[in-house]
C-alpha cells in the first residue's frame, strides 16, 4: 500500500482545489466521470389510456323517413322536410327537390316514377313531351293541371343517368310518398309506370296491370302506361285511351 502524502503536500493541494472552487469533498479517491457508463434513468412516458374506436351511429334512413314524414302537418311542410332529408344520395347528384304540380285538393292524384332532365331543370313534375302529352290526354276527359289535377313522383330526385330507382330507394322515400297522398286527399290514384305500380301496389307489369282498378293507401288506384313510354310506343295509344275513358267513367259514377 502507498503511503500517504505528507502533511505540507497535502495542504497545498487542498489549497489549490478551493482556489479552482472546490467547496465539497465526496469522496477519499478521484473518480473519472469519462469513464462511468450512462446511468441516467430514462423518463417513462405514462401509459395512455386505449380508448376502444368510436363506432358511427347508423341510421336506418326508412325509419328517419317515416318519424320526417309523420311530423308534416301539411303539403308545406311535407316539401321542407323533404328538402332537409339528408339520408337519399340521389339528393346529392340532382339540381332540385321536383316536388308536385297541380292543384291540391284534387280528386285526381297521379304519380309517376322519377324526375327526368327537364324535370330537375324545372323543378315540377311531368314537363318536357312527355308532360305535353300528359297535358292532351288529360285535357280529352276535361282534366288539366291547373283545376281539377294533382300530380307528384315516387321519388323527388333524379337518378343519375335517369336510370331506374333502385328498390331501396324506393322504400326509403315510400314514407313521405304516403303522406303526400294523405296531405293531398285525392279520391282515385293513377298510378303511370312500371316504377310507380312496385310503388304503390307492390306489383310489376304495366301491359297487363294497366286498366284494372285496385286498392292502396285506402284509395281507388289504376294503372297507365307512362307518357314517356307512349312517345316511344305510339301503337299504345289506343290502351291509354281506353284507360282515361275508365277514369272519367269512374269520377262521374262517384
Amino acid at each position: 500500500m502507498e503511503s500517504a502524502l505528507d502533511y505540507h503536500t497535502a495542504r497545498a493541494l487542498l489549497e489549490w482545489q478551493v482556489e479552482l472552487g472546490v467547496t465539497d469533498a465526496i469522496g477519499d479517491v478521484p473518480v473519472d466521470r469519462y469513464a462511468l457508463p450512462d446511468t441516467t434513468p430514462k423518463t417513462k412516458k405514462p401509459a395512455q389510456a386505449q380508448s376502444a374506436p368510436v363506432k358511427p351511429v347508423q341510421v336506418d334512413p326508412i325509419a328517419a323517413a317515416e318519424q320526417a314524414a309523420r311530423g308534416a302537418k301539411s303539403l308545406e311542410q311535407l316539401r321542407a322536410v323533404m328538402e332537409a332529408f339528408e339520408h337519399c344520395e340521389l339528393k346529392r347528384g340532382a339540381r332540385q327537390l321536383v316536388f308536385a304540380d297541380g292543384t291540391p285538393g284534387s280528386r285526381v292524384m297521379i304519380i309517376g316514377e322519377a324526375p327526368g332532365r327537364d324535370e330537375d331543370r324545372e323543378g315540377k313534375p311531368f314537363v318536357g313531351r312527355a308532360g305535353q302529352l300528359l297535358d292532351r290526354m288529360l285535357a280529352a276527359i276535361d282534366l288539366n293541371r291547373t283545376e281539377n289535377v294533382y300530380i307528384t313522383n315516387v321519388l323527388p330526385w333524379r337518378p343519375p343517368q335517369n336510370r331506374d330507382p333502385k328498390p331501396e330507394e324506393i322504400g326509403m322515400m315510400k314514407p313521405f310518398l304516403e303522406r303526400h297522398v294523405a296531405l293531398a286527399k285525392p279520391e282515385v290514384l293513377v298510378v303511370m309506370g312500371n316504377i310507380s305500380c312496385q310503388a304503390v301496389l307492390g306489383k310489376r307489369g304495366i301491359t297487363r296491370l294497366r286498366g284494372q282498378w285496385d286498392q292502396a293507401l285506402d284509395l281507388p288506384v289504376i294503372p297507365m302506361f307512362h307518357p314517356a313510354y307512349l312517345l316511344r310506343q305510339p301503337q299504345m295509344k289506343r290502351q291509354a285511351w281506353s284507360d282515361l275513358l275508365e277514369l272519367r267513367a269512374r269520377l262521374e259514377s262517384v
